[in-house]
């Protein structure tokens, strides 16, 4: 029988290799930074209907038209793995009629999201984002403040080499004018368009601009910049965003051809970009923008102005710095006895239960073997202290420690132990040593 391997593009994360606890600091990070910017954590299913993606994020994108995972289930529904974050945030904001509670909501997600493309350096089937959206505030000063909060994230976790790319899509009328241009400029050369920008150009020529394919470059180029085509209000309300980022300190670019991969954009767009090269040719963190327009493409009464972003939590570790893990403070009860000494055994279980309860890390090698294997368990699991338990101890009150980085033995009352292991730990986090 061969033997089942995980979905290509699916991976594993492994304790032990370093990985799972890089991850568990970026999340902490991230849940500590919304925190301080007033944002809480929502979370949504995996699984939506195929219909809520199709509405939000564009029929003529790639994601719905390539890479979205569909299926109908036994009910005969269409359903998908969520491909982002964004649409299914609204549907519960829709759904739950958060605004009618709160006049402006702030909340933030982690989480896997799938889509079905070729998989690459920091790019997955099964792939993990951290993500923000403000919905009920139309300032301009809560784009600026979002895209802060992004960049104050990066730096927190020690990726200092990004550039914030920013442009401005406009509103339905912008978008209007955009459109008629864009048409007029690629019409003419139609026959040499790839096959699917030919598609986009009636459907949504915005998305052209979003074209990897060689055909296309030569006509990009030359492409007319929306810039041109904003509105006066468009126009001010983008000079708003940059005089608020200019403010906050966060650096950034303007970028007339920026246009992002998903339909529901408006106005404001940003795209975060690693300049370390640690991410090769597919650059992008992760980015965002305004979409105004989706609360009612989803079925709400009213429009609701929302602002948000996502990050790639396999390209931000590739992008951030790799530090020497700090080694837990960890302490392992080992049994002195024979076989058949259960009460021995016991008693270990019953002073490691003490000690999980005050906050401190135990593990005990509950096959109870040798004492010889028992040490050599606690050695491969970096204990910082052994504690040894026999009949002896069990009545005399005493436990034996020993401090496995120098060796150091004694002899302790148990009923001192909880204080003598909180001074270790005390005196291990000040020097920074296990």
């Amino acid at each position: 029988m061969a033997t089942l391997q995980a979905v290509t593009g699916m991976n594993d994360l492994l304790p032990g290799d370093g990985q799972g606890a890089r991850w568990q600091r970026l999340e902490a990070a991230f849940r500590e930074t919304c925190g301080r910017y007033g944002f809480q954590e929502v979370r949504t299913p995996l699984c939506e209907y195929a219909e809520l993606f199709q509405r939000s994020v564009g029929e003529a994108t790639d994601i719905v038209e390539k890479e979205m995972y569909t299926f109908d289930d036994r009910g005969n529904r269409r359903l998908a793995l969520r491909p982002e974050g964004t649409a299914s945030a609204v549907r519960a904001a829709i759904e739950h009629s958060v605004l009618a509670r709160e006049t402006v909501v702030r909340w933030c997600y982690l989480g896997a999201m799938f889509r079905a493309e070729r998989p690459a350096k920091g790019r997955y089937r099964q792939f993990h984002q951290v993500g923000a959206e403000v919905y009920g505030d139309d300032s301009p000063a809560v784009d600026a403040e979002v895209i802060d909060l992004a960049s104050s994230f990066l730096q927190g976790i020690g990726i200092t080499k990004f550039t914030v790319r920013v442009n401005s899509l406009g509103g339905a009328e912008t978008r209007a004018r955009y459109r008629d241009a864009l048409i007029a400029h690629f019409a003419p050369h139609r026959d040499a368009l790839s096959p699917e920008s030919q598609g986009r150009l009636e459907r949504n020529p915005l998305r052209i601009l979003d074209s990897k394919d060689p055909r296309d470059l030569p006509f990009k180029a030359g492409a007319p910049s929306i810039v041109d085509a904003l509105t006066d209000e468009d126009r001010a309300h983008f000079e708003r965003v940059k005089e608020f980022l200019t403010a906050l300190g966060t650096p950034f670019v303007v970028d007339p051809s920026l246009v992002r991969g998903l339909d529901y954009y408006t106005r404001t767009v940003f795209e975060i970009v690693d300049t370390s090269g640690a991410l090769g040719a597919q650059d992008a963190l992760g980015g965002g923008g305004r979409y105004d327009q989706l609360f009612t493409e989803l079925g709400a009464s009213k429009p609701v102005p929302a602002f948000g972003f996502a990050l790639g939590i396999e390209r931000l570790l590739l992008a951030a710095p790799v530090t020497e893990e700090k080694k837990p403070f960890r302490v392992a009860v080992v049994a002195v006895a024979k076989p058949d000494e259960h009460a021995t055994h016991a008693g270990v279980l019953g002073l490691a239960r003490e000690l999980r309860t005050r906050g401190v890390e135990t593990v005990v090698d509950t096959r109870f073997g040798s004492m010889k294997s028992q040490m050599r368990r606690a050695n491969d699991l970096a204990a910082t202290v052994v504690l040894v338990i026999g009949s002896n101890e069990l009545a005399s009150g005493q436990v034996s420690m020993k401090l496995m980085a120098t060796g150091e033995q004694r002899s302790v009352a148990r009923a001192s132990l909880l204080d003598e292991l909180a001074q270790l730990q005390r005196a291990a986090a000040a020097t920074g040593a296990p």
